[in-house]
């Protein structure tokens, strides 16, 4: 019997999510991203790279000005006003102090109290289903980088412009991961988080043969959520608590 989940916190109004690519947010978290800037919490976006490897029948340089653009009309359909791209090489992103400094400055800048950020596991199944080695390695860093953004003696170099050490964030929540234990109820804001993923044409284009289904896609995965919930839809995390340190 599939075990019911947790609903996640929501006593908190600022977020930040850290993802690899445009499009990741999309392909199940954006719905929960709607729902709580519905509640009036401040949600900010921070994409690694531009998705620029993403597309094979386009041009890089073409690439990222198209899937910048479109993470930002996808975001804004979610109510996300604030879209930073790092723009790091798409495809090949490493785990490791270099990563970890960049999304540090992040967390300083912009001192959530969640961090939000992809399925880092090996698999989206548990089993057969490889993740994507740009997505493991963001997540990875993502965890170290809130920890090392509230040290002061590691990256110290950032502190300079009234930028602080931020030892503020209580929890990292990586969405989709087949260790969830936790989860929301996206059963309102569902249509939203379909239309945000659609927003992602030249993207969704080039899948497979063109007949991606997007609404097809993202029931596919929050209704077993939802079921865990008692509910219709929902989006599960993986929940890693920095509060307790």
């Amino acid at each position: 019997m599939t075990e019911p989940l947790e609903p996640v916190t929501e006593d908190w109004q600022r977020a930040l999510a850290i993802v690899a690519h445009p499009d990741d947010l999309e392909f199940g978290a954006a719905a929960a991203i709607a729902r709580w800037t519905d509640q009036g919490k401040q949600v900010v976006y921070c994409l690694v790279t531009s998705g620029e490897a993403g597309i094979d029948g386009m041009a890089p340089e073409q690439a990222r000005q198209v899937r910048e653009q479109e993470q930002r009309e996808s975001a804004a359909l979610v109510g996300v006003d604030t879209v930073e791209f790092l723009g790091l090489p798409d495809g090949v992103l490493e785990y490791g102090v270099a990563l970890r400094r960049e999304l540090a400055a992040v967390v300083r800048r912009h001192r959530p109290e969640i961090v939000i950020t992809n399925n880092f596991r090996a698999t989206w199944d548990g089993a057969n289903v490889l993740n994507q080695a740009d997505h493991i390695a963001v997540g990875r860093a993502t965890l170290d980088a809130v920890r090392d953004a509230g040290n002061r003696w590691i990256f110290p170099e950032q502190l300079t412009n009234d930028v602080q050490p931020w030892g503020g964030v209580r929890q990292v929540w990586a969405a989709s991961s087949p260790r969830s234990a936790h989860g929301v109820d996206t059963t309102e804001t569902f249509d939203r988080g379909v239309a945000s993923l659609l927003a992602h044409e030249a993207y969704l284009t080039g899948l497979g043969d063109g007949s991606f289904d997007a609404e097809e896609f993202l029931e596919g995965g929050a209704r077993p959520v939802g079921s865990r919930l008692g509910v219709r839809y929902g989006t599960s995390f993986e929940v890693f608590h920095f509060d307790l340190w």
